[in-house]
Parts: structure tokens; sequence; C-alpha cells
């Protein structure tokens, strides 16, 4: 079956259907890996974004259901040079299309991705339609133009969690299993993958995880020793009210932040954000650590920052971009406060930032079980 990707400045790209018919708008975007796309599609910061992979060939090792990052892919499209019509991998339990069918997911496959990159790269991401169903292209730009943008739109409070659950999953909240870890921390759900609180758990954190919304009274009942900050899709300035309340339990507990929660943790000091060109996505990206003097290969996934120079005097720089120069992390001058704005959980080959996971255990009191033993 024919597709169409078509993009808002009126460029057109032909290719084949893949996954389920029909038609879908968002956000064009890219990433650079060459592995990890089951990881990509049900990470939920791509929500509302076209995702485009840059390595040519996709899906040659199937999917399986240990990978997922969340409950379902949260990916508004998928678009791929070539997609594998042979999968080889014994974990596989399906092939990618038939994944993307069975989730009705829209994708195109057989266009020049190479040119949509640099297109992108030249004009900036932009929104676009992949569509089986539409073959008139003023139509399609049309559609295109008028999809609804990432400025403004405050995606985490879409794709979080609607009751709060615990981590693991397979340990009950009053098994003496889960109650003889060593701390407990309570993860905010602004689009969390499970990989995050795989790491916390392995640590030996009993971990709550909230909805986005979640007051800091209400986080406070549940007595944790500290709180994590999510990833997480769209615009971080529309959440404001987030912000406030992360402001105050970050006054009062060790707080951690990743991806969206680095930049609301920003919003919560006085910060600045800002929308990037075209983004970073992949898992090749040089940060270097300002307190260490290494730099680190990390996994990211974002397409706003924080402005550097919004950030008050309390809070200090610690890691930059070494692409771009743009901020990659800053911790607080006297509280157990810092974050990232790269993925330390998704190790993307080398295990450079898995040392972020433990430094904020470091930070997490001494508990009077420990303490006894």
């Amino acid at each position: 079956m024919e597709a169409i990707l078509a993009l808002e400045d009126g460029r057109l790209f032909y290719g084949r259907s893949i996954g389920a018919a029909g038609e879908t708008t968002g956000e064009v975007v890219f990433n650079t890996a060459m592995t990890g796309y089951q990881e990509v599609l049900t990470d939920p910061s791509y929500a509302g974004q076209l995702v485009t992979m840059t390595c040519p060939h996709i899906g040659n090792y199937g999917v399986n259901p240990e990978d997922v990052e969340s409950r379902q892919p949260f990916v508004a499209g998928f678009i791929v040079r070539e997609l594998s019509s042979v999968v080889s991998n014994w974990r596989a339990t399906e092939s990618l299309g038939h994944y993307l069918k069975r989730h009705g997911i829209v994708g195109i496959e057989g266009i020049d991705t190479r040119a949509l990159v640099r297109h992108i790269r030249e004009r900036g991401a932009m929104r676009g339609v992949i569509s089986t169903v539409e073959r008139e292209a003023s139509r399609l730009v049309a559609k295109a133009a008028g999809a609804p943008g990432m400025v403004g739109a405050a995606l985490a409070k879409t794709v979080t969690c609607t009751a709060p659950y615990t981590w693991p999953l397979a340990a009950a909240e009053d098994s003496t299993e889960y109650q003889r870890r060593r701390w407990h921390v309570v993860a905010y759900d602004f689009g969390v993958k499970f990989n995050i609180l795989r790491h916390l758990a392995a640590l030996g954190c009993r971990v709550t995880v909230v909805p986005a919304t979640t007051t800091a009274e209400e986080v406070l009942r549940l007595q944790p020793d500290g709180v994590f900050l999510s990833n997480g899709p769209g615009d971080p300035e529309p959440l404001t009210d987030i912000a406030r309340e992360v402001r105050l339990l970050a006054e009062r507990l060790p707080t951690f932040g990743i991806c969206l929660g680095h930049q609301v943790l920003a919003l919560a000091f006085g910060g600045r954000t800002f929308k990037l060109k075209y983004g970073h996505r992949g898992a090749n990206h040089p940060v270097k650590n300002l307190m260490t003097g290494k730099v680190e290969i990390t996994s990211q996934n974002h397409g706003f920052a924080v402005d550097p120079e919004s950030l008050p005097e309390e809070l200090e720089v610690t890691h930059i971009n070494l692409n771009d120069g743009t901020l990659e992390g800053f911790r607080h001058r006297h509280l157990p406060v810092f974050c990232v704005q790269y993925h330390p959980e998704a190790a993307p080959g080398p295990h450079d930032a898995a040392y972020l996971f433990e430094a904020f255990t470091a930070l997490l009191p001494v508990r009077s079980a420990e303490v006894a033993a």
C-alpha cells in the first residue's frame, strides 16, 4: 500500500505503508540510534511525534514483550528507510511490522530518510502527516500545517499514570520483600521509562510512582526518603503548577530529575526553557561532566532545553553538551538536588552515566534498620 509523508512547508515524500493503514499527524523528528527501536516506540517522551530512524535498516531483530519502556507505544507515527522482512533473534516474539499494525501505528518506509533528516536539520523540526488514504498533496500539506505544535503542549499530563502504583510491580506494597527495601522513593510520572524504575529498584529503593499532578502535600503523606522526577513529552513551560509543587518538595527532600524532570526543576527554581531547532535524539551524544572533566557518551531524547543564563545563583551547572554547548545538568549549591537532561538508564553501549543513580541514593537518609544491622 502506498503512503505519503507531507511536511507543513510543502515537502513531500512518497513511500510504502508499514503498520496500520490510515492517517496520523505530529512533529517530525529523527533519532540517530542504530538499535533500540522498540524502546523508542514505547518511550512516552515521543508522544505526538512522527519518529524517523536514521539507520537505514530497521526491524531485523523483531520485538519482544520484555524490552518495552512503558505500558504501550506512544509515537504518533514511524518513518524508516527499509523495514526488515526477516526477523532473526532468539528473543523475538513478533515482527516490527506486525507490532506496528497490532498497536494501530501508521508508518512509512521506502523514502529517502537522509534527505528528510537533512531537511529537518536545515529547517528545524516541523509538523507533518503520514497518510495511506489521502493522495491530494495540497490537502495533506494543509493537514500538516494545521496539526498541533509542540510549543505550549503540556503532554506530560496526558501520558502520566491515572493512579499511584508500586515498583517492582511483582511486589505488593504491604509485602515483606517490598517493605525491607532500604529507601522509599516517590517517582513523578511525566512519562517515566520502566528502566529508570528498574535502576532505582536494583539499588534497593521501593518506588511509589505517582501521577504528574500529584501535590507536594500528597507526596509528603507517603513519607518518602527522596523524590524522582521523570522524563516526559511536550513543552515544560506550561507545567507551572507542577513546578510549584516540585519546589516545595525539593526544599525538603533529596530530589533527582531526568530529561523533563530536569527542565521542571529549572522552572521550579526560576529558570527558563526554550525549544531546540531539531532536538537531541539518539544514543551517541557526548556530554562533559564539569565536576570530573570526564566525557560521557549518552542517550538523549528531548526537543526543549534549559537556558543556563536563566538559572539563579544557587544552581550550579554540572554538565554540558559537547556538540552544541547546551546545558545537560545542574545541581543546587546547598540542597541535595540535582538533575541531568540525558538518560543515564538507557546505557547506549557504554554505562558511562549509571553512576547518577548511585549519586541519588547516596543523598538518601540512612534508615534505622540499616544502623541496627
